[in-house]
């Protein structure tokens, strides 16, 4: 009977891929063994926050290489074996409301139900409250039709970064009017995000859909650049009205679902009257809210320092549900989401979450 394998794990992370090695182990006819699990994480968090899934993952990656590991070899013989394993973790931003818009807490993992095109999906992880990064872009309007007064723009978004970032998020700073300028590059630094607020400087013209996609891929290289997850969310401030973009509202909706991007629209008229209101914009702004999983809100409600305390709770009461897709329906790059509360009367809930994910988009790119 030979004598039993011995097998410290050494285990590291090189870009999205997790390494399992194992030493040299021998057998009682002086074999060597040397394996290297590669374990591919496509947008994996679980991995990275939660080491029950990761334990199991190792365990199914030892499992694997023990199990086509020759019993006997040349002692001269050290081959190489690597074991691919594509494991895509889809992860889901919920917010649950009642008939009269309060937030309801307290849901179980068991009160939810899941499709993917219409084909169920077993809910794997379960969060009352995220504890994922949170990625932020602040992109302000300061085109004519909305431009007012600027300071008090300034003082209501200073407010509102003070008040939510954490010392692992991170909050970039667009203004957009005929151009699209960068004023603060994603960081954690307060003082920065209040130099760039300083910096806000008014225009004509307004490019509207180009600030969506800017933001959007800025916040989708983060990701890539950090080898982490996190929650995307755009905050834009703004009437809605575009008149210098070279994108359009599709390309706009496409890159903020690409790049698994929230958007919280923060709708700015400059006069309560329809006339001279740009509708179809405010109409805009409403569904790519509805569309990428946020909400929006009139500024006209309570003011813009009220609108951005609104979206700061709604980003602190999200439930987090993640899953790896099973039967997904060939040939199809866009998968569409629906999440329901099957013990609840049908408008018991008003339930928000993305519409869907693309299967190719550079967020669930290696």
């Amino acid at each position: 009977m030979g004598h039993p394998y011995r097998l410290p794990l050494q285990i590291w992370l090189i870009a999205h891929t997790f390494f399992l090695r194992l030493p040299p182990a021998a057998s009682n006819l002086q074999a060597a063994f040397f394996g290297v699990i590669q374990v591919n994480v496509r947008d994996i968090d679980v991995l990275t926050y939660r080491p029950r899934g990761f334990i199991r993952i190792c365990r199914l990656a030892l499992c694997c290489a023990l199990a086509l590991a020759p019993l006997s070899l040349p002692a001269q013989e050290t081959p190489e074996l690597t074991l691919h394993m594509d494991v895509r973790l889809v992860n889901l931003f919920v917010n649950v409301t009642d008939q009269n818009g309060a937030i309801v807490g307290g849901l179980s993992r068991e009160d939810f139900a899941l499709s993917e095109d219409g084909r169920p999906q077993q809910i794997a992880i379960f969060e009352r409250q995220s504890e994922l990064p949170l990625h932020l872009t602040l992109a302000i309007d300061t085109s004519g039709s909305v431009r007012k007064d600027m300071s008090q723009e300034a003082d209501a978004a200073r407010h509102f970064a003070h008040a939510l970032l954490r010392p692992q998020d991170l909050m970039g700073l667009l203004q957009f009017a005929t151009t699209v300028r960068e004023l603060t590059p994603p960081t954690n630094k307060l003082s920065q995000i209040d130099h760039g607020l300083g910096q806000l400087r008014g225009d004509w013209a307004t490019a509207l859909y180009d600030a969506i996609c800017q933001g959007s891929t800025r916040l989708g290289s983060l990701d890539r650049q950090n080898g982490a997850d996190a929650r995307k969310v755009m905050v834009l401030v703004s009437d809605g009205d575009d008149t210098a973009s070279s994108a359009n509202y599709a390309q706009a909706l496409e890159q903020a679902l690409r790049n698994e991007v929230m958007i919280y629209s923060l709708i700015d008229v400059p006069i309560a009257a329809s006339a001279g209101r740009d509708l179809g914009g405010e109409h805009a702004l409403i569904t790519l809210a509805e569309q990428t999983g946020g909400k929006s809100f009139y500024v006209s409600d309570g003011g813009l320092q009220k609108a951005f305390e609104r979206v700061s709770d709604d980003l602190r009461t999200q439930y987090l549900l993640g899953y790896y897709p099973k039967n997904q329906a060939p040939g199809t790059n866009f998968h569409r989401l629906r999440v329901t509360i099957p013990r609840a009367a049908p408008q018991a809930f008003n339930i928000r979450h993305k519409t869907g994910y693309y299967l190719d988009s550079p967020a669930r790119a290696q």
